[in-house]
């Protein structure tokens, strides 16, 4: 019987921002094919938005990412149909381990922002003429916090502004009460999952 594995709850996230300014950046973008190869996901973090990140002579742009004032920035601010494209889990992880814990945007495309809720990543939305401003703000206060507030479902920056936001409700549940990590649900939940195997006669254990 494995340990029990706790899930932990996500009702807030801080951080400082870094701004990405575009509609429609897929997945291609953020994670391109050829970093798809990978055995695990160690590592991929230095691969998120490589093509826009370096030239063909792999000079490195000036891409946000590449910028040292957003280099430990935790909170992405997006905008758009932001994951758009392909359904790749690797497009989420390699934000992740770039260092990335919440995203803000206008909008997502669903099957990024599920694959981000599996990694406990909240995907929240806001108001374009709010993201735009957000964004601005960022690029003027690279250091200051921004805070996600999941549960109550707000955004706050700078020394006063609060904006309403919008998590989707199923993401909400999961992330607040600790159960967006399904993996480590079962692991939770080992013995019952033995016990009800051992009683499936297709498995070997109950009766046919």
């Amino acid at each position: 019987m494995s340990d029990s594995v706790a899930v932990p709850s996500v009702t807030d996230v801080s951080g400082t921002g870094l701004p990405l300014r575009g509609n429609d950046i897929d997945t291609d973008q953020i994670i391109p094919a050829r970093f798809l190869k990978v055995v695990t996901f160690d590592g991929l973090g230095q691969f998120a938005f490589f093509d826009q990140r370096y030239d063909e002579k792999d000079n490195p742009t000036d891409h946000p990412m590449n910028q040292p004032q957003y280099e430990n920035a935790t909170v992405l601010v997006v905008n758009s149909n932001f994951g758009c494209g392909s359904s790749r889990e690797h497009a989420p992880q390699a934000l992740m381990r770039w260092g990335i814990d919440a995203i803000i945007g206008e909008s997502f495309a669903e099957i990024f922002a599920g694959n981000c809720l599996s990694l406990g990543i909240p995907t929240v939305t806001a108001s374009a003429e709010a993201i735009v401003a957000l964004q601005d703000w960022v690029e003027a206060h690279p250091t200051g916090d921004i805070s996600v507030d999941i549960e109550e479902e707000t955004i706050s920056y700078g020394e006063s502004t609060a904006i309403d936001a919008t998590v989707d409700e199923g993401q909400r549940k999961a992330l607040v009460e600790g159960i967006w990590d399904t993996t480590a649900l079962m692991q939770s939940n080992q013995q019952a999952i033995e016990t009800t195997a051992s009683e499936l006669p297709y498995i070997g254990g109950g009766k046919s």
